[in-house]
């Protein structure tokens, strides 16, 4: 009998422990999520008070923090849209895609064969050149600007998109060079000495066994220099003169004026037009880019 009742003694004990766990596993679940949800509506609210001003009408905006527009017009978007140039912001959309389309082919085309070149083949000089990539890699952008300025210059390429092209198609961005280059060495080499065997030769390999496997790399690769691209204002400020050249990253700049009032809500419009395309690539290969980068990192 006391048997039977230290058993059932100990059975409530436990069943109330489990419950307390149970009870502070969730609470601490709450507490987690509120905290994340908190720090993430902090860091997207900027994001989400742009898409709600360029709603709002110019004197709106600057009457509050609040993202909802009183009065929603679609005015910024009509006149922003229409810019205050002979062309509208559609031309500037195209002039985008004419320098991002080359610079993505180029940069996966020329890193893929430099990084396949590094990771399986042995030449003369070969750790010299590699060392000279990664000082590249870690060389600021601003030192060479002023060399490539002078060296486009003397070519005759101002004013056109080869200064923006050119240098991508030879494999001038090191970091995606370097990261292909270590993806390609967490990659055994079975399948590629099985197409030699085959008779394959090396371009085969690189085009039928090697670039299949590196489809996750080369699509952060794309992405990467999607949105660098899209995002660039430097670059095409530097090379480009002609307004009918300009991406959009300098067609919201033309809506600034200094000297005279502006309309901010056109300014935002056309803002949430241009990263539109950059946010909807990026959650469209959002999959493959997280796979891309954390296999990279895991086996390099």
């Amino acid at each position: 009998m006391a048997n039977s009742q230290t058993l059932t003694d100990t059975q409530v004990l436990e069943d109330v422990q489990a419950a307390r766990r149970v009870k502070i596993g969730l609470i601490s679940a709450t507490v987690r999520y509120v905290l994340l949800f908190s720090v993430g509506l902090v860091m997207l609210y900027p994001l989400i008070w742009l898409i709600g001003a360029s709603f709002k009408t110019n004197s709106e905006i600057f009457a509050g923090a609040g993202f909802l527009p009183e009065s929603p017009t679609l005015d910024g978007y009509i006149k922003g849209w229409q810019t205050s140039t002979p062309y509208t912001f559609g031309r500037f959309f195209w002039n985008s895609f004419l320098i991002i389309l080359p610079k993505v082919i180029g940069t996966a085309i020329s890193c893929t064969m430099a990084a396949y070149a590094f990771a399986r083949f042995e030449f003369p000089l070969k750790k010299i050149f590699f060392v000279s990539v990664i000082a590249i890699l870690l060389l600021p952008n601003v030192v060479t600007r002023i060399p490539q300025y002078i060296l486009f210059r003397d070519l005759g390429w101002l004013d056109s998109f080869l200064p923006l092209w050119v240098p991508s198609a030879m494999a001038g961005d090191a970091f995606f060079v370097f990261m292909l280059v270590q993806f390609l060495r967490s990659l055994p080499r079975d399948m590629e000495e099985a197409a030699r065997v085959d008779g394959a030769n090396s371009l085969q390999t690189l085009v039928y066994i090697v670039v299949p496997m590196l489809a996750p790399a080369l699509i952060s690769v794309c992405l990467f220099q999607f949105m660098w691209t899209m995002n660039d204002f430097l670059g095409p400020l530097i090379y480009l003169s002609s307004v009918d050249k300009y991406p959009v990253s300098l067609a919201l700049k033309l809506s600034i004026d200094t000297t005279e009032a502006f309309e901010w809500n056109r300014i935002l419009a056309m803002s949430v037009l241009t990263i539109t395309p950059a946010l909807i690539v990026f959650f469209a290969a959002q999959r493959y880019f997280i796979e891309g980068i954390s296999a990279g990192g895991v086996k390099g």
